[in-house]
């Protein structure tokens, strides 16, 4: 029987959403996705640094959020996966990065992440060798894991023609708005659970919204534009709900070493806070 072909992006089902494999770890829902938030402004900033283009950075956030949905963070490394991302995603945008430039980021990071003494790293050092090797066979497993299916689909060029149909593009703020909430989407799982077209409309609804500027009802505009008003709204509120916590980032771990020693933290925390709560009831 023959398969059709779809450029679409790859989507979860509820079930995928529900029991991810970090999940049945023994993961907790918080903790899985602060290590996913942390993975992916660990990528937004090496990218940055390595001088990538936004498309590049943006799949490789996408790539890896795939990923652990299909692996588990208790056996792959935040750190090692987030490195493949980069490496696979400059590849696929056509824009590769440099092996060496990508450990030598990759390096500083992780010491200002963890505030460790920003030393430089040893050029053909063992330190570089294990960063290099972690590289490459972060991008096998990322590779194995999504069954070769790399291809992603991008809202930005989807948003900017949406602003043109509602006439936003000259307004001083919904534009440059409506791209950070792209960018600042890309911590969630909206890129996962819905098609770019989709997502153009949630982050052109929230900044609109923001800006208190109404948009057209009769007809009404996301009818027009073929989304759903519900997942419009599903999207702008799981994208603001980044703004009411701060990622405790030198706290979450980036090897898999430090995986344990941070769940058994936060397990003994969590414990202390239920004792302290009966005691002062008792």
């Amino acid at each position: 029987m023959s398969q059709k072909l779809s450029l679409q992006n790859a989507l979860l089902t509820l079930e995928q959403l529900q029991q991810t494999p970090s999940r049945e770890d023994g993961i907790t829902e918080e903790q899985e996705d602060n290590m996913r938030q942390l993975g992916c402004h660990f990528i937004q900033t090496a990218g940055i640094l390595l001088r990538l283009p936004q498309v590049a950075m943006a799949t490789a956030q996408i790539l890896f959020q795939r990923f652990f949905y299909l692996a588990s963070l208790r056996k792959f490394a935040v750190r090692d996966i987030s490195m493949g991302s980069i490496f696979l995603a400059a590849k696929v945008e056509e824009c590769p990065c440099r092996l060496t430039d990508l450990v030598n980021v990759v390096d500083h990071l992780c010491k200002r992440f963890q505030r460790k003494p920003l030393e430089p790293l040893q050029l053909y050092g063992e330190g570089y060798y294990e960063l290099k090797n972690a590289v490459v066979i972060a991008e096998m497993q990322i590779l194995k894991k999504l069954g070769f299916n790399v291809h992603v689909q991008l809202p930005y060029a989807i948003m900017v023609n949406y602003l043109k149909v509602l006439e936003l593009t000259e307004h001083p703020t919904i534009p440059q708005r409506a791209w950070s909430l792209l960018n600042d989407g890309l911590r969630t799982s909206v890129y996962v659970c819905y098609q770019p077209p989709t997502i153009a409309c949630g982050v052109i609804w929230l900044a609109a919204r923001e800006a208190g500027v109404p948009l057209p009802t009769s007809p009404a505009w996301w009818d027009v534009l073929d989304s759903n008003l519900e997942d419009i709204e599903n999207i702008a509120g799981h994208i603001k709900s980044l703004y009411y916590k701060d990622l405790p980032i030198t706290e979450l771990p980036l090897t898999i070493d430090q995986v344990e020693p941070y769940l058994n933290k936060r397990q003994s925390d969590s414990i202390s806070q239920k004792t302290g709560r009966i005691s002062r009831f008792s």
